[in-house]
C-alpha cells in the first residue's frame, strides 16, 4: 500500500479488480501530480498555485466534454466517463493543495479536520464510487478512516514537516502540553512532548475505530483492501507508541512482521 505521498492509495493493489486498476491510476497520477506541484521543488507560492490552476482548469475540461491534451488529464477523463465518477472529491482535493502553499499551522483540531476532509476523504470517496458504493453511512465511515489515516500519516511525519516549515499539530493543543514550535524545531525529545503525541494517537486511534466497522459491512475485495488499510494504520500507532513517541529519530515504518500482523487482524475483524 505504501507509495511516496499518498501512502495509503491501492494502487494496483493485489486486492484491486484489475478493471479498476486504469481508473485508480488515472486518479492516483491526477493527486500525485497535483500533489508535488504544491509541496516539491523549487517553486514559488505563486508559481504553485499558477501550476494547480492548470488541474483544476483540465477538470473544467473534462465537465466541458472537451479532450485534455495532458496524457494525465486525459486518462482521468476517460476513467471519469467509464464509472461515472464525480468531479468535487478532485477539486476537493486541489482545494487542500492549494492550502498547503499558503498556510503552515491550525489553530485547532476542526480546522485540521477539516483540511483532511479535503486532502484524504476524497479518495475514499472516489473509492467507493468506482465499487458503486455510496450510501451516507457508509461515506460517513469512509471519511473517519481517511482522515484518521491523515492524521497518523501527519504523526509520523513531523520531523519531515517541520523541515518544510510546517506544523500540522493543532496550536491549541501545542499550548495545552507546554510544546513549543522551537522544541519541535529541536526533535526535542521531552516528557511534555510525549504527553503530546500520547494524546494525538489516542485521537487518531479513536476516530479509525468508528469508521472501521465499514470494512466488514463491504463485500468482496474492496471490504478485504479496507481492513487491511485499516490494520496498517492501527499498526503505525503502535509503532509510535513503541518508540516511545520519539518519531522524530525511529520514525514507524512497517515491514514483514507487520504485514502478517495486519493481515492476521484483518481475518479476525
Amino acid at each position: 500500500m505504501a507509495v511516496d505521498h499518498y501512502e495509503n492509495f491501492p494502487v494496483a493493489s493485489i486486492l484491486l479488480p484489475r478493471r479498476l486498476v486504469p481508473a485508480v491510476e488515472a486518479i492516483y497520477a491526477f493527486a500525485r501530480g497535483a500533489d508535488d506541484v504544491a509541496d516539491e521543488g523549487d517553486a514559488t507560492p505563486p508559481e504553485r498555485l499558477a501550476a494547480l490552476a492548470a488541474y483544476e482548469a483540465a477538470l473544467d475540461d473534462i465537465v466541458a466534454g472537451r479532450a485534455p491534451a495532458n496524457p494525465v488529464f486525459a486518462r482521468l477523463a476517460a476513467a471519469v466517463a467509464a464509472h461515472g465518477l464525480p468531479l468535487h472529491p478532485l477539486r476537493d482535493l486541489l482545494s487542500a493543495f492549494r492550502q498547503d502553499v499558503v498556510t503552515t499551522r491550525y489553530p485547532d483540531y476542526p480546522a485540521l479536520l477539516d483540511y483532511c476532509r479535503r486532502s484524504a476523504d476524497p479518495v475514499g470517496r472516489l473509492m467507493l464510487a468506482l465499487y458503486g458504493v455510496g450510501g451516507g453511512a457508509e461515506l460517513r465511515d469512509a471519511d473517519a478512516v481517511c482522515s484518521a489515516l491523515q492524521l497518523i500519516n501527519f504523526w509520523q511525519d513531523v520531523g519531515i514537516d517541520i523541515g518544510k516549515g510546517r506544523i500540522y499539530l493543532p496550536q491549541e493543543d501545542l499550548l495545552r502540553f507546554g510544546v513549543s514550535e522551537a522544541d519541535i524545531a529541536a526533535h526535542a525529545d521531552t516528557p511534555a512532548w510525549r504527553a503530546l503525541m500520547a494524546f494525538e494517537v489516542a485521537r487518531a486511534r479513536a476516530l479509525m475505530l468508528s469508521g472501521a466497522p465499514l470494512a466488514t459491512r463491504l463485500p468482496g475485495r474492496i471490504g478485504w483492501e479496507l481492513r487491511l488499510v485499516i490494520q496498517g494504520g492501527l499498526r503505525i500507532l503502535e509503532r509510535i507508541e513503541a518508540a516511545g513517541y520519539d518519531v522524530y529519530r525511529r520514525r514507524p515504518q512497517l515491514g514483514k512482521r507487520d504485514y502478517l500482523v495486519m493481515a492476521w487482524r484483518a481475518l479476525r475483524m
